[in-house]
């Protein structure tokens, strides 16, 4: 699999001869400037929660590409109002078999709202099942015991999970997850955007060590193999 990181908690996932794109917020990211927007590619655009950070890109990738957006009924629901109505709706619990491999729609403990306010439903993250890797996608989230159930169900092969704290869980509590979750191979999102998320890298980078895990901070617009 083929990873690629476009800022805060955007990814670009080769994987089944198709490209996966997370959570699409890239033009409004500083951090992102360099990013090409018009060269991202994508057959499928997974959504993880409403919040403008995770979707300001969300109509135009999903018309540029014409990729499946794939997200709960409320974001479904309100996609075709804005006339994207190649769409898969899901559920938490829910799963689908498309044609790269399987999409899990798991528990996220955080909010979810569109930019003006409207329920935008609960908020998700995602597990990723195909011939190659497991992948667990967080979305936005505090630390949950229901990370638990997750290895009674999938080998992981590795994690993207964000350590920004403040909205989310910190690099601690992502830690903690690494084990509920049974994975040491942790790729760190939702971070450095804005003042509230700073992270110092070698701290975090360090913690880990210290515990015998790895976690991988990308700089943005950089390509790892999983």
């Amino acid at each position: 699999m083929k990873l690629t990181y476009f800022g805060h908690s955007c990814f670009s996932l080769e994987t089944g001869g198709k490209t996966i794109v997370f959570d699409p917020f890239i033009r409004g990211n500083e951090l992102a400037a360099h990013i090409d927007f018009k060269s991202i590619k994508a057959d499928y655009i997974l959504v993880s929660h409403g919040h403008d950070d995770h979707t300001a890109d969300l109509i135009d990738l999903a018309k540029q590409t014409q990729a499946t957006v794939v997200a709960n009924w409320e974001i479904h629901a309100w996609l075709h109002k804005q006339g994207i109505t190649n769409t898969h709706p899901m559920n938490i619990g829910g799963k689908w078999n498309f044609d790269f491999g399987t999409i899990h729609m798991v528990f996220a403990a955080h909010s979810s709202s569109f930019a003006d306010g409207t329920f935008a439903g609960t908020a998700a993250g995602f597990v990723i099942e195909s011939e190659e890797k497991t992948i667990y996608y967080s979305g936005d989230t505090a630390l949950t015991s229901d990370m638990k159930l997750l290895p009674m169900k999938f080998g992981l092969d590795a994690a993207i999970m964000p350590v920004g704290d403040n909205f989310t869980m910190d690099y601690k509590d992502a830690c903690i997850a690494s084990y509920f979750i049974e994975c040491d191979n942790i790729i760190a999102m939702h971070f450095d955007t804005f003042g509230f998320i700073k992270i110092d890298h070698q701290e975090v980078i360090s913690f880990f060590l210290e515990e015998g895990k790895k976690i991988n901070i990308p700089k943005v617009g950089e390509t790892t193999i999983i």
